[in-house]
């Protein structure tokens, strides 16, 4: 699975479009990269960007980035009412899918370097990616902003963590960049069947992490209380890592709660909105639905349809497509606007929908190309198919026993059964692409040209290098296969009765796509040279074989005992 990182550089010009684009531009040029969002505040003189895509091309792009805002952008001349301290005034990454913050603060750290080593840009590193406590936040690193660079540079206690710790010509006219690592943030609004604000308001105060503040007596107009730095005291609210507000929206006439949910992993948007729902109902105040600003990570779409399944006692075992579509029926995500999956989930923008994929075809279609002239699909994507067949079937009797009459208080058994099938599905599905990439890597190894002793060497090392590639795709398949097994042979022995049948269909299908994906390990391995490699993956590859075999055996003793009770 891809690793997916979010960066979303700040950039202190908001009014000049043309500047703007000449360095959004350069994030274009990496391949690998999209670009989402774009957004110019005139007041603020300050352009904030979004893209998306793998770690290593979203870092290149930030880096290019900062350097056009470098070469474009004089700090000398900048005058915006939001604080700053450089032409790139702050650089965030941030994990989207399939990587940790320890991972994406390494990257946030590399690229810091980059920019101070290359560059000449100093360069503070801030959140999860500060080397000390008091770097952590924001407003400590871009204290005293770009008019107090000079003093704060050579002072050992604010000295940079990369880059000149000195205000020379360059510095002057680029200011410093804070580059951070830090967990995504969404911006969510909830919908409210009010017109008061003031009311929303208090709903606001009742959950947002800062609370309300505090009053002697009378909570509305009691004489607010301070502690001895004279600072007013407040009352927390309900709701970790969430800022929120209550406002009016003229073109719904609604009153809203504006939320940013600054760590999803502390906050979920799910968790926000039953929160400000039981807020609201104390009120007597109803939530009618919420809208979503921006772009939000699968996971966390997903992780909210999960959880309202969960109340319904429902099996989270389903297609990915009917979760989000629980998902969205459950916040109310559709009440204002149309909600798009394809355009509202990072990880969908950042599909590749220029290439055709076997997967997406119809069966007859899949069928048809498997029947033609063309040499893929082949038996590697077939076995690949076979077994995520499998897995869907135990997936299935696992879903049926959830929503059997009489087994209520079984539910979440077999629901964790039917994910656990949902997740072989899912992988195998893939590896039905992936046999065919494997097969067409060889196919342009073998076209390279090979006029030159040179050209030879860089075919011959491709083609090696495409072999193994194909060898290991199928033995991938061959163990995803024997260990969805698992699934069937649970389900054979607790499942649904009626659908035991089902089981052993699954049970076969899985067999055969461990035995069809051998075949092609064995074919793909008579022409890889590295015989040490060879010797070593088809011993584990005749293992699997064998334990599918008797699962299989198992499975199938279980299915014919009950089909002949």
């Amino acid at each position: 699975m891809k690793k997916i990182i979010e960066c979303v550089p700040n950039f202190s010009e908001g009014n000049d479009m043309t500047l703007i684009a000449k360095i959004t531009d350069v994030v274009k040029t990496v391949e690998g990269v999209k670009l989402l969002d774009v957004d110019p505040g005139k007041a603020t003189n300050r352009t904030v960007v979004t893209f998306v895509g793998e770690p290593e091309p979203v870092c290149e792009a930030a880096f290019r980035a900062v350097k056009a805002a470098g070469e474009l952008i004089d700090m000398r001349k900048h005058h915006g009412e939001h604080p700053r301290f450089g032409a790139t005034d702050v650089c965030p990454l941030v994990p989207v899918s399939n990587i940790t913050m320890e991972e994406t603060v390494e990257y946030a750290r590399k690229l810091g370097e980059r920019i101070g080593t290359e560059l000449g840009i100093p360069v503070y590193c801030y959140e999860s990616a500060a080397f000390e406590p008091k770097r952590k936040n924001l407003a400590n690193c871009r204290a005293g902003e770009y008019e107090g660079l000079k003093d704060k540079l050579v002072n050992i206690e604010w000295a940079p963590d990369f880059g000149p710790a000195e205000f020379n010509d360059h510095v002057a006219k680029t200011g410093c960049v804070a580059v951070g690592a830090r967990n995504f943030l969404v911006a969510y609004n909830v919908n409210l069947n009010t017109t008061s604000v003031r009311r929303a308001n208090a709903i606001a105060f009742d959950v947002r992490e800062k609370g309300r503040v505090k009053r002697e007596g009378n909570p509305l107009t009691g004489k607010v209380v301070k502690d001895e730095k004279g600072e007013k005291v407040y009352i927390p609210g309900t709701l970790k890592s969430v800022k929120a507000i209550g406002w009016y929206i003229e073109e719904y006439g609604i009153a809203q709660i504006s939320m940013n949910l600054t760590d999803i992993s502390v906050c979920s948007v799910h968790r926000a909105f039953e929160e400000v729902c039981k807020k609201a109902d104390a009120r007597g105040i109803r939530v009618t639905g919420s809208e979503l600003v921006g772009l939000i990570p699968l996971n966390s779409i997903l992780e909210a349809g999960r959880y309202f399944l969960k109340k319904q006692h429902r099996s989270t075992g389903i297609a990915d497509s009917e979760i989000i579509k629980i998902a969205v029926k459950s916040l109310g995500l559709d009440e204002l606007a149309p909600f798009d999956p394809q355009k509202k989930i990072i990880e969908y923008l950042l599909e590749d929908n220029s290439r055709k994929k076997l997967i997406d075809m119809n069966l007859k279609a899949f069928a048809e190309e498997t029947a033609s002239e063309s040499p893929a699909p082949g038996g590697g994507s077939i076995s690949a198919y076979m077994g995520a067949l499998g897995a869907a079937l135990g997936a299935m009797v696992a879903n049926l026993s959830s929503h059997k009459k009489g087994w209520d208080d079984r539910w979440e058994e077999f629901s964790d059964w039917a994910e656990k099938g949902k997740y072989y599905q899912d992988l195998l599905v893939k590896m039905v692409d992936e046999d065919t990439n494997a097969f067409n890597k060889i196919m342009d190894a073998f076209s390279l040209p090979k006029k030159s002793e040179e050209e030879k060497a860089i075919r011959h090392q491709a083609i090696q290098g495409a072999t193994k590639f194909a060898i290991e795709v199928p033995f991938k398949t061959m163990q995803l296969c024997c260990e969805s097994m698992v699934v069937a042979k649970a389900m054979a022995e607790i499942g649904n009765p009626n659908s035991v049948s089902d089981a052993g269909v699954g049970a076969l299908a899985a067999r055969a796509g461990v035995r069809g994906a051998f075949l092609n390990v064995k074919i793909n391995s008579a022409s890889y040279e590295d015989k040490d490699f060879v010797n070593e993956i088809l011993a584990k590859a005749f293992e699997i074989d064998k334990a599918a075999e008797a699962s299989e055996d198992e499975i199938m003793a279980i299915v014919n005992s009950k089909i002949n009770a």
